[in-house]
């Protein structure tokens, strides 16, 4: 299997204009250095285990495997292990001659998961207003499939964004990572900028924070709530909410009198969209899958 090549900007006659950068949209930039990972913070995480020397006298050489997956090069990932910042399956190894099984063996390095599934790939996608979150439509509507070569693996979409909301959509053939992702028990935050009506009335926050009553769906809050920009006419929120239920922003700012006017997701768990273009697809780096795997405790 090969990796897929992103082919960035879609069919021109069928996919909305790319947007631009800057504004109040647009946030800090992407693909940033998110340091190592305090695994203590997730629920499932691991901390450093005890000192041992694993070995797999069939297998590969640790460093080897470290610099195939993109984390440091050989002659840093030796020097990684000799100061004791690689665990494999739970315990510190220092030995430059630790032999693994990459298919099997779990590796991190200073708290990050490496990845050692040389077929797995992550992306993140900046949708843009009227593509629809799916691989394929039979209707011929804008689709994900519009922006990205699907040819060569299948490719699952972390969640959904309806037609009309914009921003970052995670993309990935890794199964498992998209499963627990999408899975409510795991809580990962989803972080969007709603564009309202103003002005705004006192006490909005507090009325989504201590939850909304939503038909089908009960007493739904949000994690964090707060008003980031204003302009004539218009407020410009932040909202921070790990429910995942349909349209859940859209139906929980109208039914406290602030209909959506402009919907963006700006990040999803650690990944943030910053000042991707939109209608364009990266590939996520080592250190952010890293995060994004520690999130859900892999």
């Amino acid at each position: 299997m090969t990796s897929r090549k992103p082919r960035g900007s879609g069919r021109r006659n069928r996919t909305p204009k790319a947007g631009r950068r800057g504004g109040p949209f647009s946030g800090a930039d992407y693909d940033r250095n998110l340091g190592p990972v305090d695994r203590s913070q997730y629920r499932k995480g691991k901390g450093q285990g005890k000192k041992s020397r694993q070995h797999v006298p069939e297998g590969e050489r640790l460093q080897k495997v470290i610099a195939a997956a993109g984390i440091a090069s050989r002659r840093v990932a030796e020097d990684l292990i000799a100061e004791g910042r690689v665990e494999v399956n739970e315990e510190i190894v220092t030995a430059l001659g630790t032999r693994v099984d990459p298919d099997n063996d779990i590796i991190f390095v200073d708290g990050i998961r490496v990845n050692t599934k040389p077929d797995s790939v992550y992306y993140a996608f900046n949708k843009p207003r009227g593509v629809i979150s799916t691989m394929s439509d039979p209707k011929g509507r804008p689709s994900i499939a519009d922006f990205v070569n699907t040819a060569d693996t299948r490719l699952f979409h972390i969640g959904r964004l309806d037609n009309e909301t914009e921003g970052l959509l995670l993309l990935t053939n890794d199964g498992e990572l998209a499963n627990r992702l999408s899975h409510p028990s795991y809580e990962v935050p989803k972080t969007y900028l709603v564009q309202v009506k103003g002005p705004m009335r006192k006490g909005v926050g507090d009325e989504l924070r201590k939850g909304i009553e939503l038909e089908e769906d009960g007493l739904v809050s949000v994690d964090s709530f707060k008003v980031v920009d204003s302009t004539p006419g218009h407020i410009l929120c932040e909202v921070i909410i790990h429910s995942g239920q349909n349209r859940v922003v859209r139906r929980l700012m109208k039914a406290v009198g602030y209909p959506v006017q402009r919907l963006v997701r700006i990040a999803h768990g650690p990944i943030t969209l910053g000042n991707q273009r939109q209608g364009s697809i990266r590939q996520l780096n080592s250190q952010e899958v890293g995060h994004l795997m520690a999130t859900v405790g892999l």
